[in-house]
């Protein structure tokens, strides 16, 4: 038998049942449209972790106070939340830690601020001039905290994109040297930062910068420091750069054993690979999930070829009677399953494009369809019709010819 004569007998056989074709592949479509989809909410919730993490700044380490542990504590209270790191422990980084770029320390909180009778309730983040270039930032309108603002603890403010809108007004203009008010204290808005879209990890676009010193003297009320944002010159030196600022640090909070430092070092691409690999767990998670609709649809191909078997026996009689060998009775059955298979997976991989694409056409979560995950699609669909679609072509193909040809 001839290729062209097995896909003629193969195509016949499945278009003389329409419907029962149509929702034997119907498994097989809705296995494989899920499993795209799954996979591509799970890759396109990685990529938008990572791109947040990234659009922090590049080659980051960041340093956060932690409260210190000794004996019989075990219990780490509110890291993040002590005050143990200064300007100073900033200065000594960029004087004696190699290969650094530049450093830029900042005290956050939140406050609410008010202008012209209205009102939001958002992050303050005390910075210095070398800010921008370590946490990626530009500036839209005006100018940004300078050195010597943060020298005069001036009262000068640099409002985030979210927080104009909210004080001024959707796209307001015009209101650089206007005054918000701040803990009962006036500030003069000297600029408007260019939008950089929300992150799980600080939203800069509903943010208000302030110089350092004025944060620390009107706002927190000390000298401490919420965060050290070091940039490395490059990504290979980022871990040697993480050790050198934590034995630094050590010395000079005088603190002799590393497990109990009141501080934390967290490196950006650290942060990047956990994340990865949470959602990585998830993408599989998904995909497992929805690939157990595949063994459903497999079973359901494997009933239908059973149950044509049935209906065939004194066809495959006949063929055998006229001289069809086991070896093409077999190819001809597994053909048919291969192809509802086949059919079933392309139409599957349509459906689940169609509903990756909506979704991210909608907004609700941002999906990333790849052609990796596509190909493991067709080849699962693909490998459902030989192992499923084996046992029914086997059993025809071993029918013997005289009891095939009795068969009622």
């Amino acid at each position: 038998m001839t290729i062209i004569d097995t896909l003629e007998e193969t195509y016949a056989a499945l278009s003389a049942n329409k419907v029962r074709s149509g929702l034997t592949m119907l498994g097989i479509i809705i296995g494989i449209s899920s499993v795209i989809a799954m996979v591509s909410i799970g890759q396109g919730a990685q990529g938008t972790i990572q791109s947040s993490i990234q659009s922090i700044g590049s080659n980051l380490i960041m340093i956060t106070p932690g409260a210190q542990r000794g004996q019989g504590v075990q219990v780490s209270a509110g890291r993040g939340s002590a005050k143990t790191l200064t300007q100073e422990d900033a200065d000594a980084i960029i004087k004696s830690v190699t290969s650094v770029k530049a450093v830029a320390a900042e005290v956050s909180g939140r406050y609410q601020v008010t202008a012209k009778g209205t009102n939001t309730n958002t992050s303050i983040d005390g910075v210095t001039s070398t800010y921008p270039a370590v946490k990626n930032l530009e500036v839209d309108e005006g100018s940004f905290i300078s050195e010597q603002n943060v020298k005069s603890a001036a009262k000068v403010a640099v409002l985030g994109p979210s927080v104009r809108d909210d004080l001024f007004g959707e796209g307001a203009s015009g209101i650089i040297g206007q005054t918000i008010r701040i803990k009962s204290n006036e500030f003069k808005i000297i600029g408007i930062t260019k939008s950089k879209g929300g992150t799980g990890f600080g939203n800069q676009d509903d943010m208000i910068f302030v110089p350092l010193t004025t944060a620390q003297k009107f706002l927190a009320g000390d000298s401490y420091v919420t965060t050290i944002n070091v940039q490395a010159e490059s990504p290979e030196v980022m871990t040697d750069i993480q050790s050198q600022i934590t034995l630094l640090l050590l010395d000079r909070h005088k603190i002799s054993d590393p497990t109990l430092a009141d501080f934390s070092v967290l490196n950006q691409s650290d942060i990047v690979s956990a994340a990865s690999s949470i959602t990585q767990t998830f993408t599989i998670l998904l995909a497992s999930i929805a690939g157990i609709s595949l063994i459903v649809g497999g079973i359901g191909i494997m009933n239908m070829m059973l149950t044509t078997v049935t209906e065939r026996t004194r066809e495959i009689g006949l063929r055998k009677a006229v001289g069809a060998k086991r070896h093409d009775i077999n190819i001809q059955f597994l053909s048919e399953a291969v192809a509802l298979t086949f059919t079933g997976g392309f139409i599957g991989i349509l459906l689940g494009w169609g509903i990756a694409k909506i979704i991210s056409y909608t907004g609700l979560l941002q999906t990333s369809i790849s052609l990796y995950s596509v190909l493991l699609a067709f080849g699962v669909s693909a490998g459902i019709g030989i192992v499923f679609g084996y046992y029914p072509a086997k059993r025809a193909s071993e029918l013997s010819p005289i009891d095939a040809l009795r068969y009622e």
